[in-house]
This record gives structure tokens, C-alpha cells and sequence, in this order.
């Protein structure tokens, strides 16, 4: 099993919950849709400085839906490469 996180700018959070809701039906995630902090390029703080703020995604799935999360999320960030998405994968295990 493989906890993945999704960390993004908002702006692409409906294509990315649509895409992994279509093509992978039974997936179960949880979503913290306003997050602050500060990436490679800019921070996202929500103010009047630092407008966008960011989303966090995260999810418990076996290793096939690891790869189709992977390919879901890379197909996003071509079609957006300014907006800032990242994916990490850790191998979890349930106690």
C-alpha cells in the first residue's frame, strides 16, 4: 500500500479530483482544500501579497492505482505547466 500526496495550486484541483473520481471510481481521499506555504518558485499565503493559495490530497492505494494516480497527475501538469504540482509516494502500512 502507497500513501500518496498531492500538493497544488487550487486553480487545478477540479481537473485533478475529476480526473482521479473518473478513472478510478473507488478511490477514497481527503482533501484540505487551503494551504499555505512556500514552493520552489513562489509562496501562496492568500493575502493580498501572495494571492493563490494551495490544496493537499492524500490517499491510501495499492500499487496499480499508484501508477494511474502517477499518470493522471503528470497528464494534469502538461496541460498546466505553470501551476505548481507536485506528487510523493510513501509506502504505508495499515496496523
Amino acid at each position: 500500500m502507497y500513501r500518496v500526496e498531492i500538493i497544488s495550486n487550487q486553480s487545478v484541483q477540479e481537473d485533478i479530483t475529476e480526473r482521479l473520481e473518473e478513472e478510478i471510481p473507488s478511490i477514497q481521499y481527503t482533501l484540505i482544500p487551503e494551504v499555505q506555504g512556500r514552493g520552489i518558485r513562489t509562496k501562496k499565503s492568500g493575502d493580498t501579497i501572495w494571492p493563490e493559495m494551495n490544496f493537499v490530497l492524500f490517499t491510501y492505494v495499492e500499487l496499480e492505482e499508484a501508477k494511474k494516480i502517477k499518470e493522471i497527475v503528470e497528464a494534469v501538469k502538461t496541460r498546466f505547466p505553470n501551476e505548481g504540482i507536485s506528487l510523493f509516494f510513501t509506502k504505508a502500512e495499515e496496523i
